[in-house]
């Protein structure tokens, strides 16, 4: 057995060692053939438009571990992976690109454009794949997907036709949201709201006529320009001030057509403002329910650019913003305008291109949402889907329940063409290949729709198109459903509800059993990390300093349900530090190898019960943690069982028998195959967090211990019942434990060096009993001989264990005297320093004006002097002690 261990772990060449083996043994790829009952992740699949950020490596990081987790356990796993078209910010990224170098997109023309998309994509998806693979995700990469693949584009078309066929999609004219600078509509999901924003509200006024009792109705808007789409003003039917004029007309002031009052209950509040509403139905929702509701006309005021139109009268061809302050203009010099005040809104933009939307009327594509929400609603209800944490669930059920009609259609390039057909009388014909006729009129003159389906309208088939729908392949009737979908809260409205009603629409039921809500990994200050703030953290320049498993256990660390990571760099070097901790302890086994025989006798004692105890409930505490996705308390128990239990207690209480001249060889035989048995328990638990780590030291373990695993990544998880545990072992190896804190305690308080010897008194036999069997490692780790005495000296420290007293005398160790003028200076100066602190920290100016990291550098220099203090105080209190 080779014991030239290098003297510590590079993370670095382990990773692209592992990596590549992995590779080579085609360890991830899934096999619907196989047996073990089914654990199936879809991977969220990341945008084609740049690199991985944090948000991705932590979501990534907690499928793996769930992923390993499962395979080690003995399911059938399979994770796929893949990447998203995203059409809109593809096409946006694409574009700026050859903005870059002075080319209109449009000057392509769309073959010509896609061409150089397509180009994009290639370098984009190797880079994500790359990325992901630095990581040591453990996806079947021979089963990774692209939204746009051929078969993909396949079950879109076939999602979009079915719908259609079962009467949910359709063509229509209806107010969506416009973005003029891509020109395209966008769903409500797409649309950001500016929150306080602030504008006028500015008021004017319509001339009543003179036979209708003359006088004039005040209304306001924030966007005046409107008024010249006006096609009525609304009043409450119940109004005394109005109810002689509804059903009369007014005059527009500007454009020759008259325009009804009409009385509307629904849209006007009799108590706000002036009790009157204008009524733009062509771009404004509220107002396009009025529209509907009274047949109004519906005049649209724009061009696909935002600029005025020809209905526009005087204002053809103004911007939105030119156009505003020229009908106000307008209305001032026809003595109309009434007045503005201060107003505060939330202002709609474009998510991708920043553009302020505009409420425009347009011929698109739709989905009815209502039939499909309902039984995704359901699902949820009834648990055959669970949130974790439960609460999101209510944030589900809010969207679901107030859900609209989806616009589907994009006026984009890039993405799934509508598989729909127009001929010279622009009737639709909707088919999964090119027709050949007009289904409506029989035209073989036939023109494919120009627009491209919503990027979440294919990203809805993912949990199974992946699997080969619509055909009925083996991975389908295998795979799906998925058990567990890991994302973050934000897309829970755009993609998850989505999934849910696709899935049971097309499959018959839920596409995943849970859904796991992560949180947002923030910087260290709770801020949301952003290019401008300048506070974005690169996973990539992290894994390069510290390798891939410190990262990633830190982002495990700190995955706690329903609390955002807030992200300090300076843990990732303290689990740099935990691996180097273990890696350490390994050196030690081998170490201690020499005539280490896994095959013969062993004469096991109190320790190797004890840590084979606290090895089985480190395992059932891991597994409970991940079985429940509490993945920062797994990696809490495995960091205690490591650091604590192994490393500080069991490697030092070894030291007893290995260094033992008179233990036999079965004794510390037993030792020796306990330490490479618990290290072997460690690397298989901490191995889903840890990968490239664990996977080196499997390596090097004896091969008796691997019991012929070649990966640990393929070994067995560890259960908990194959290390009992043993109450009286536990009982008596914590007395001991106590016993050894106690006067390291001691010894610490009143800075006794270890070099100088100590005896501790006990008065009762069998507590003297038990401490005695286990002198020597009394004596390795605090340098202190046990004696059954109940003399109590007049200097001596006092300290309790287990409830039974015991005594260190203190004469001849301590000068009394002098001890006692070092205290009395050393709580001299802590004092100043807790004085000092205090009042720093009491001053408003400091904590309010300080960066937060100052304040909380000295909020723990102070906790730090109290601490000091107190310890300090002790010790002098003793001193005194009769």
């Amino acid at each position: 057995m080779s014991t030239d261990l290098p003297p510590s772990y590079d993370p670095h060449a382990a990773a692209k060692r592992w990596s590549e083996a992995w590779n080579q043994a085609d360890l991830f790829r899934a096999d619907p053939k196989a047996p073990g009952e089914v654990y199936s992740i879809v991977i969220p699949p990341p945008n084609i438009t740049g690199s991985l950020h944090m948000g991705h490596a932590l979501n990534n990081t907690l499928q793996d571990v769930l992923i390993r987790y499962k395979r080690m356990d003995g399911y059938n796993v399979l994770w796929v992976p893949g990447t998203d078209h995203a059409g809109i910010a593809t096409q946006w990224v694409v574009r700026r690109q050859l903005e870059k170098e002075g080319i209109d997109f449009r000057d392509l023309g769309r073959e010509g454009f896609l061409d150089r998309v397509w180009k994009w994509k290639g370098v984009s998806g190797d880079t994500i794949t790359t990325q992901l693979r630095r990581l040591g995700v453990s996806t079947d990469w021979t089963r990774e997907r692209f939204t746009l693949d051929t078969d993909l584009q396949r079950a879109v078309t076939e999602h979009f036709v079915q719908l259609y066929e079962d009467g949910l999609i359709y063509r229509g004219r209806r107010l969506i949201n416009w973005d003029p600078i891509d020109q395209t509509a966008l769903s409500d999901l797409e649309v950001e709201h500016e929150e306080g924003f602030k504008t006028e509200l500015w008021s004017f006024a319509y001339p009543i006529r003179e036979e209708d009792g003359g006088g004039e109705i005040v209304v306001a808007t924030t966007r005046p320009e409107t008024m010249l789409g006006d096609t009525a003003v609304a009043v409450h039917p119940d109004d005394p001030r109005y109810q002689h004029l509804i059903g009369h007309t007014i005059r527009h002031p500007i454009l020759p057509r008259d325009i009804p009052i009409i009385a509307d209950a629904i849209l006007v509040d009799p108590e706000f403002g002036t009790g009157v509403v204008k009524v733009t139905p062509a771009h404004d929702f509220n107002d396009f329910a009025v529209g509907q509701r009274h047949s109004l006309p519906m005049i649209n005021l724009l061009n696909l650019d935002g600029t005025m139109n020809t209905e526009a009268g005087p204002f053809t061809g103004m911007t939105v913003l030119e156009a505003r302050e020229a009908v106000k203009s307008h209305l001032t010099e026809l003595g109309l305008f009434r007045g503005t005040q201060e107003h505060t809104m939330n202002l709609g933009r474009s998510q991708r291109s920043g553009a302020v939307v505009e409420p425009m009327l347009s011929t698109q594509w739709f989905v009815k949402m209502k039939p499909l929400a309902t039984p995704a609603l359901a699902a949820v209800r009834h648990g055959a889907t669970r949130f974790v944490p439960k609460q999101w669930e209510n944030t589900y059920y809010a969207w679901l329940r107030d859900i609209q009609d989806w616009c589907i259609s994009r006026q984009l390039w890039w993405g799934h063409r509508i598989p729909a057909w127009y001929c010279e009388h622009d009737h639709a014909t909707v088919s999964r290949a090119t027709p050949e006729a007009c289904a409506t009129c029989g035209s073989s003159n036939l023109r494919q729709d120009e627009d491209v389906l919503d990027t979440w309208f294919s990203s809805a088939l993912w949990p199974f198109s992946v699997f080969g729908w619509p055909e009925s392949t083996e991975d389908l009737a295998r795979y799906y459903p998925t058990s567990v979908l890991v994302t973050g809260f934000d897309i829970i409205f755009f993609w998850v509800a989505r999934m849910m009603f696709a899935g049971i629409h097309f499959m018959g039921e839920v596409p995943f059993r849970d859904v796991y809500i992560h949180a947002l990994v923030r910087d260290k200050n709770g801020d949301k990390m952003s290019k401008t703030k300048g506070n974005v953290v690169d996973p990539l320049v992290v894994i390069d300093q510290w390798g891939a498993d410190a990262f990633r256990f830190t982002l495990i660390a700190f995955a706690a349900q329903g609390r955002d990571v807030l992200w300090d760099e300076k843990r990732v070097e303290g689990y740099h530090r935990f691996s180097t901790k273990i890696w350490q302890a390994l050196r030690y086994c081998f170490l201690q190898a020499d005539g280490y025989d896994p095959d013969g006798p062993m004469a096991f004692g109190p320790y190797e019960d004890w840590i084979r105890a606290r090895t089985g409930a480190a395992v059932a505490s891991v597994r409970q943690a991940l079985d429940d996705y509490k993945f920062n308390e797994a990696a809490t128990e495995v960091y205690a069982f490591a650091w604590n239990e192994l490393c500080d207690w069991y490697i030092e209480l070894s030291k007893a028998t290995i260094y033992d001249e008179s233990a036999t060889f079965e004794q510390k035989n037993a030792v020796k195959h306990t330490l490479f048995e618990t290290m072997a328990v460690l690397v298989r638990l901490l191995h889903p967090m840890m990968p490239f780590f664990t996977e080196e030291i499997w390596s090097l373990l004896p091969e008796a211990i691997r019991e012929g695993e070649g990966f640990v990544a393929t070994a067995p998880y560890p259960q908990a019942d194959d290390y009992p545990s043993d109450p009286a072992v536990l009982s008596e190896i914590a007395l001991l434990q106590d016993l050894i804190t106690e006067i390291r305690r001691i010894r610490g308080e009143m800075e006794i060096a270890l070099k100088v010897d100590l005896e501790v008194r006990v008065g009762e036999e069998p507590l003297y009993a038990i401490l005695q069997a286990h002198e020597r490692a009394v004596w390795d780790a605090v340098k202190c001989r046990v004696v059954l005495s109940r003399e109590v000296p007049s200097f001596a420290a006092t300290g309790v264990v287990s409830g039974h007293k015991l005594v260190i005398p203190l004469e001849g160790v301590v000068d009394r005297d002098a001890e006692r003028a070092r205290l009395d200076k050393e709580l001299t100066k802590v004092v100043k320093d807790v004085d000092q602190l205090e009042r720093r920290l009491a001053n408003p100016g400091f904590v309010d004006r300080a960066p937060a990291e100052v304040v909380q550098e000295f909020r723990d220099k102070l906790d730090a002097a109290r601490q000091r203090k107190d310890t300090l105080a002790a010790a002098r209190a003793r001193l005194e002690a009769p």
